[in-house]
């Protein structure tokens, strides 16, 4: 019990020196890496840059405690960073002290709702958000961070918006006001970025130019450049201290809290389970993610932090740093802790223009180009579900985006099992291979009075119309020679009550037209709705086969079935033969 609600306890025992001080090298340089994207991060929330340390200081010591995934780097992160700002911008508050406390808030409900779907074994939910609708989504939120944070690059001051047309617009309303010594700042720190990012992926780049940019600030005091700083950091850990709720804005919240809660858990497990595939001593369990991000969420909301969840960049460089546990998680948290207790006053001087290259930099290479063109090339459906999320989130806004984007994507799910794959079936010759006529036009054999119909998915009201209005369209280009339908059940595991009714009309209509309705190749569960429906004896013990050569051979030679294959066609739960 204690070991499935504290993972840690499955491994400490077997920690050793070696695996200590990889976890030391790889905490050290996430915990770099995090101080810089933290206050950046904390920026696209709109929370002042010391929020973005915080975030990174809690949280990833409870998720060590208590997350399955060894390497999977948790903290600030930019898409939820930017789901808060859109959710709480929109919720118009009066002051920076109200926005604070409502971000705090909203942490503690996020950390809640995983908390109680982790508990509640909902882990499962995170498959309703599919790869085209996360991919659109990410590439249109990226753009929309990208463009948010031309202002501190241009040295501008416009309205933030989550909607592209909006936010354009304010951008070009307010190119002649452009800083130049700004621009050129920005523009500088975005090319020392991309070229150290290119010679070594092992260099520090965002805490470099971090470093670079207070120095050179602090040697010419670029602040009379109008080129603006981060200012004051107040120095010390954050204390402990209860979130103000308002049960008024619990509803208006809510929204964004599961939006969030979700999309951090998708965020999360699709990044822990592709680092898992690099580790065989552990197994990443979903319900336990979901409990162990709800706790980081919920017990780091009491030290004022704002959302996190799994960020790919910090553990992909976790991972390729060595981390062999979440100790290396704690050294970060170590790492950042030294920071807000004695380095805090060196941020004086860092540049907001900075911080702007940096975020620039980290989300635009989220825009994924090779997986559209992908699906455009071989799954046009998935494209086009893709884009419409994309130009949603770009146009509507970004939680209304990724719902919408969801709504979809169960659209298309609805459609694809309303209107399945048929295929009409024929012996290849010289075999008991029966397969569909249309892959093997030459070498298959076709019998006149029988017809092998194949139904690749469960039977259901939402397919039924569709079953029976394809099988009497093969019925009705068999014409009179027909006197045999086998119904290939291969691929149906359920049949609901509507199709059962349906199954039972068109066997006493076929009957009614001289037609035997023979099934083949029921599984298991089919064969219990059978029983349970009393549809076997409509349909006639008779009628059932193991196999469809089987089925084919009692039509053409009136072969009977021998004991086991009559035992096998109608064994079920309630019949045990």
């Amino acid at each position: 019990m204690f070991k499935r609600c504290l993972p840690i306890l499955s491994w400490i025992k077997t920690y050793d020196r070696d695996a200590f001080l990889s976890d030391i090298i790889a905490g050290a340089t996430v915990g770099v890496m995090l101080i810089p994207q933290g206050m950046a991060y904390a920026i696209i929330a709109g929370m002042p840059p010391i929020y973005g340390l915080y975030a990174a200081l809690v949280p990833p010591v409870i998720y060590a405690l208590t997350g399955t995934s060894r390497q999977l780097g948790v903290g600030p992160v930019a898409m939820d960073s930017l789901l808060v700002a859109a959710g709480i911008g929109a919720l118009h508050l009066a002051n920076i002290e109200d926005y604070i406390s409502t971000v705090l808030f909203l942490t503690l409900i996020i950390g809640s709702l995983q908390l109680l779907l982790g508990i509640l074994k909902m882990g499962f939910f995170v498959n309703f958000l599919s790869k085209p609708v996360i991919s659109g989504f990410t590439s249109a939120a990226a753009i929309l961070i990208g463009l948010g944070q031309l202002k501190h690059i241009l040295g501008v001051d416009f309205s933030q918006s989550n909607k592209i047309y909006t936010l354009l617009s304010s951008i070009f309303v307010n190119l002649e006001h452009i800083n130049p010594f700004v621009l050129g700042l920005g523009i500088t720190s975005i090319l020392i970025i991309v070229l150290l990012g290119r010679m070594s992926k092992k260099i520090p780049t965002a805490l470099l130019i971090v470093i670079i940019g207070i120095m050179v600030t602090y040697l010419f005091d670029f602040s009379k450049y109008g080129i603006s700083i981060v200012g004051e950091i107040p120095e010390g850990l954050p204390i402990f201290q209860v979130p103000e709720m308002e049960v008024k804005s619990f509803g208006e919240l809510l929204p964004i809290a599961i939006t969030v809660a979700l999309f951090g858990f998708m965020e999360s497990i699709s990044i822990a389970k592709t680092v898992e595939e690099r580790h065989s001593e552990y197994e990443v369990e979903p319900n336990q993610e979901l409990r162990a991000l709800g706790l980081s969420n919920l017990i780091g909301s009491f030290f004022q932090s704002f959302p996190v969840s799994g960020s790919f960049s910090r553990t992909a460089v976790a991972d390729q740093a060595g981390a062999k546990s979440g100790v290396a998680l704690i050294f970060g948290s170590i790492l950042v802790s030294a920071t807000l207790l004695f380095l805090t006053p060196l941020f004086y001087y860092l540049p907001i223009a900075v911080l702007g290259a940096i975020i620039m930099v980290s989300v635009f290479g989220l825009v994924d180009f090779s997986y559209p063109k992908a699906l455009l090339k071989h799954r046009k459906d998935e494209f086009f579900l893709l884009l419409a999320t994309f130009l949603m989130t770009l146009f509507i806004g970004l939680i209304e985006g990724i719902l919408l984007g969801i709504l979809l994507s169960l659209l298309l799910l609805v459609y694809r099992i309303s209107n399945p794959h048929i295929a009409i079936l024929g012996r290849i010759k010289g075999t008991d291979y029966f397969k569909n006529v249309n892959r093997f036009a030459e070498e298959i054999e076709v019998l006149d009075n029988i017809l092998i119909f194949r139904f690749d998915a469960q039977l259901y009201f939402g397919n039924k119309d569709f079953f029976k209005k394809e099988l009497y369209k093969q019925i009705g280009r068999k014409g009179n020679k027909l006197e045999y339908v086998i119904l290939n059940a291969e691929a149906i595991n359920y049949i609901d009550s509507s199709a059962v009714a349906m199954v039972e009309r068109i066997v006493k209509d076929l009957r009614s037209k001289q037609i035997q309705f023979i099934i083949a190749g029921a599984i298991g569960p089919t064969r219990d709705i059978f029983h349970s429906s009393d549809l076997i004896n409509v349909i006639g013990k008779e009628n059932l086969f193991v196999r469809t050569f089987e089925a084919v051979d009692y039509c053409s030679h009136q072969k009977e079935k021998n004991r086991i294959q009559e035992k096998i066609s109608l064994q079920s739960k309630t019949n045990q033969l």
